[in-house]
């Protein structure tokens, strides 16, 4: 698990929104519920979608809790 992954973990854990941009689109104050391992691949599930870990770029964990 790389430095990324521990941080969006923690994140989720602190309940933490994050910022990022997936497939050039900008996704500000997502909750994020849960990451997940599938067939070596990581899943990102928020509260309105499912991203795959490895196309979400520029991310930002905010101060900001829900």
């Amino acid at each position: 698990m790389n430095i990324e992954l521990r941080f969006l973990q923690k994140a989720i854990d602190d309940k933490n929104y994050i910022s990022f941009f997936y497939e050039d689109k900008k996704y500000d104050n997502a909750k994020a519920l849960l990451l997940s391992e599938k067939k070596g691949l990581y899943l990102l599930k928020t509260a309105t979608k499912e991203f795959k870990f490895e196309k979400i770029e520029k991310l930002k964990i905010l101060k900001n809790r829900f």
